[in-house]
C-alpha cells in the first residue's frame, strides 16, 4: 500500500477493503423494512451504486418530536457520459421520475440527472427501471472515477462528435469491475464459484480499495470553456489543427471542496502537465494519473484525500515524472489554445451539418412544472422522437441534433408553453447562476442554496438594474456548504454557506475559468449581501475600465487579493 499505513487508515477505507466487491450487507439492509434506512457500514457502500441516502431535514424536528425516525429517503444520480440522452430515454426518464420520486429531474452540475425522495422500497425498481432503457448509475457516486463531463455544445466544433466520444471511452475505462451492482439491482446470478469470482472481478485499477476519494474528469473543446476544466481532478482540453484531433493538452489536481475552519483544506485549480497525442496516450495518462491517486494519495483523512493534495504533496514536477514513469512515454510541451468563456449559448443555433440545437435555460436544474410547464414541454419534445437531450455542466439542456424540417415543430412546441419566452426574459446573471441542491435533502448543507439562490437573484436585479448592469454576464454561485459542488469558488461572485441564512461572500473569479475567487466578507445575511453589492456595483459602474468584467475590476481594484 506505498504511502498508507494499514493502522491508520480511515473508517470507510476499512468498510471498501471488507465489502466483498461492493456488496457489503447491502442485500439485507433492503430486505429490512423495518426502517427506511440502510445499515451504517451500507450507506458507505451505497455510494458506488450511484446513489446517497438521504433524509428530509425539514421534517425532523417534527419527526424526533413524534418519536419517528427520520423521513429517509435516497438520492439516484445517473452515469451520463458528456450528458447525452435519447428522446425514448428521456421519456422514460419522465416516467421514473413521476413514478418513483419526487417528480423533479435534477440537472447537476456535472451534465448528469439526479432524482431525490426514492423510498427504500423503490431504489431496486428505479434502478431496474433505468436498466430497461440502457442508463445505469454505476460510478456516479464513491470513490471512483464520476460522471465524465464533456464540452456540451457541438456547434463550437464541426468535430464535436469525436471528442465527445472520449468522454465515454474514459467513463468504460474507470469503471469498476466487480458484479456487485448487477447482483444487488437487477438480480443477475451470484458468482459463488471463488476461482471465477476472483477472475470475472480481478481490478487492476481499482483494486480491493478503490481511490482515495471521488475523482472527476472533465474535456473542454476550446473556446467555451463550459466544463470548467480546471476545476476538475483530471482536465483534457482538445487541441485542434487544421480541422483535425491531435490529442489533448492534460492538467491535474483542481478541486474546489474545502472545510470552514480547517486551512489544510482549499480550493485549487488544476495545474498544466502537457500535451498528450492521440488516442492510445490519452487514455493511458488518464488511467496512469488515476492509479498514481490510488497508491499515493492520503486514505487516512479523507478532508485531504483528493488528487489536488496528492499533487501539492508530491510537487507538480514529481507529479509529471512519475506519470510520464507509468505511462512509458514524454508528454509533449503543452499546446497554445483560447477559453473565451464558460456559458451557455441560450436559443438557436445551427451547426456545420445543419442541424438545430436549443438551449433552453432551466433555473439551477430543475426540471419541473413551476414557473413555466418545462417538465411538460420537454416531455411532448420528447414525443417528437425528432431530438436528442443533452445536459450541460451549467444544468442547462440543449435540446440537440433537430433536423431543419422537423425545427417548425419542436419550436411551436417550445413557444407554445412558453419555454421560449421564459429563456428570452430570463435576465443575464440569473442565466449564469448555479446553486446546488443543499436543504431539505442534503447532510452536509448549512445554508440554503437551489432554493433561495433565485429569490435573491430577483432582489439584486434592481440594483444591477439602477447601475446599468442588467445585461452584463456576471457569474454568481451559491452552495449551502464550503465543499463546492455548485463551483462558488470559481465565480465571479461566489456565496458560500455557513449557517442558516449567512453566507461567505467571494468575489474575484473570472468568466473563463483561470482564477479563483477570495474572501471578501465573513458570514453575512441577506440585508449585508443586498447593501454589499450595492456599493460594489455602484463602484464597477462608475470606475471599470472598457469591456473589464467584474471580477476582473474586483481584482485590479483590490478588492481581494488573488
Amino acid at each position: 500500500m506505498s504511502t498508507n499505513d494499514n493502522k491508520n487508515l480511515s473508517s470507510t477505507e476499512k468498510i471498501k477493503m471488507a465489502s466483498d466487491g461492493l456488496r457489503g450487507t447491502l442485500k439485507e439492509s433492503l430486505r429490512d423494512e423495518i426502517t427506511g434506512a440502510i445499515r451504517e457500514d451500507d450507506t458507505a457502500l451505497v455510494k458506488f451504486h450511484g446513489m446517497y441516502q438521504q433524509d428530509d431535514r425539514d421534517r425532523r424536528e417534527e419527526r424526533s418530536a413524534k418519536k419517528l425516525e427520520w423521513l429517509y429517503s435516497y438520492m439516484l444520480r445517473l452515469r451520463l457520459p458528456g450528458g447525452f440522452m435519447t428522446a425514448d430515454q428521456y421519456i422514460g426518464l419522465h416516467n421514473i421520475a413521476g413514478e418513483h420520486s419526487t417528480g423533479v429531474i435534477k440537472i447537476t452540475t456535472r451534465q448528469t440527472i439526479q432524482l431525490h425522495g426514492i423510498l427504500k422500497s423503490h431504489v431496486k425498481p428505479t434502478i431496474k427501471a433505468f436498466n430497461t432503457i440502457l442508463i445505469d448509475s454505476i460510478s456516479a457516486c464513491g470513490d471512483v472515477n464520476r460522471n465524465v463531463a464533456c464540452a456540451s455544445h457541438p456547434k463550437f466544433s464541426p468535430i464535436h462528435e469525436e471528442i465527445f466520444s472520449y468522454a465515454g471511452k474514459i467513463s468504460q475505462l474507470g469503471l469498476p469491475k466487480t458484479k456487485a451492482y448487477y447482483e444487488i439491482w437487477l438480480d443477475e446470478k451470484p458468482l459463488l464459484d471463488k476461482k471465477e469470482k476472483e477472475e470475472v472481478e480481478k481490478d487492476p485499477l481499482y483494486q480491493d480499495r478503490y481511490l482515495p476519494r471521488k475523482f472527476k474528469i472533465g474535456i473542454a473543446i476550446p473556446p467555451n470553456n463550459d466544463v470548467d476544466v480546471f476545476t476538475n481532478d483530471l482536465g483534457l482540453i482538445a487541441i485542434i489543427e487544421n480541422g483535425n484531433l491531435i490529442g489533448f493538452n492534460i492538467a491535474a489536481g483542481g478541486g474546489l471542496g474545502t472545510t470552514h475552519g480547517n486551512a489544510a483544506t482549499y480550493p485549487r485549480l488544476a495545474s498544466m502537465l502537457g500535451f498528450v497525442r492521440g488516442e492510445e496516450q490519452t487514455l493511458k495518462a488518464v488511467l496512469e494519473v488515476i492509479t498514481i491517486q490510488r497508491d499515493h494519495g492520503n486514505r487516512s483523512d479523507r478532508k485531504l484525500s483528493r488528487l489536488k493534495y496528492t499533487i501539492d504533496k508530491m510537487g507538480v514536477e514529481a507529479f509529471k515524472a512519475e506519470l510520464e514513469k507509468r505511462c512509458g512515454f514524454k508528454l509533449e510541451e503543452s499546446k497554445p489554445y483560447t477559453f473565451t468563456s464558460r456559458k451557455d449559448e441560450y436559443g438557436w443555433h445551427k451547426n456545420h451539418e445543419g442541424k438545430w440545437y436549443y438551449t433552453v435555460f432551466i433555473e439551477n436544474g430543475r426540471i419541473a412544472d413551476e414557473k413555466v410547464a418545462l417538465k411538460t414541454a420537454l416531455l411532448e419534445v420528447a414525443k417528437t422522437g425528432k431530438t436528442n437531450f443533452r445536459f450541460t455542466s451549467n444544468q442547462g439542456l440543449i435540446i440537440s441534433d433537430i433536423a431543419q424540417k422537423d425545427k417548425k415543430a419542436v419550436e411551436k412546441i417550445l413557444t407554445d408553453f412558453g419555454i421560449i419566452a421564459h429563456t428570452d426574459n430570463a435576465g443575464a446573471v440569473r442565466k449564469n447562476a448555479i446553486a446546488c441542491v443543499a436543504f431539505n435533502t442534503c447532510s452536509l448543507a448549512l445554508a440554503e442554496a437551489q432554493r433561495y439562490l433565485p429569490s435573491l437573484i430577483t432582489k439584486i436585479e434592481p440594483i444591477l438594474a439602477k447601475y446599468g448592469l442588467e445585461n452584463d454576464e456576471i457569474s454568481m454561485r451559491m452552495t449551502g456548504c464550503p465543499n463546492g459542488c455548485g463551483r462558488p469558488y470559481a465565480a465571479e461572485i461566489g456565496f458560500i454557506g455557513t449557517a442558516y441564512g449567512r453566507y461567505n461572500l467571494h468575489l474575484g473569479g473570472d468568466r473563463e475559468g483561470f482564477r479563483l475567487n477570495k474572501k471578501y466578507k465573513e458570514n453575512i445575511d441577506e440585508p449585508a449581501i443586498l447593501k454589499e453589492l450595492d456599493e460594489l456595483f455602484e463602484k464597477y459602474s462608475k470606475n471599470r475600465q472598457k469591456g473589464e468584467t467584474f471580477g476582473d475590476f474586483a481584482v485590479r481594484e483590490k478588492l481581494v487579493t488573488i
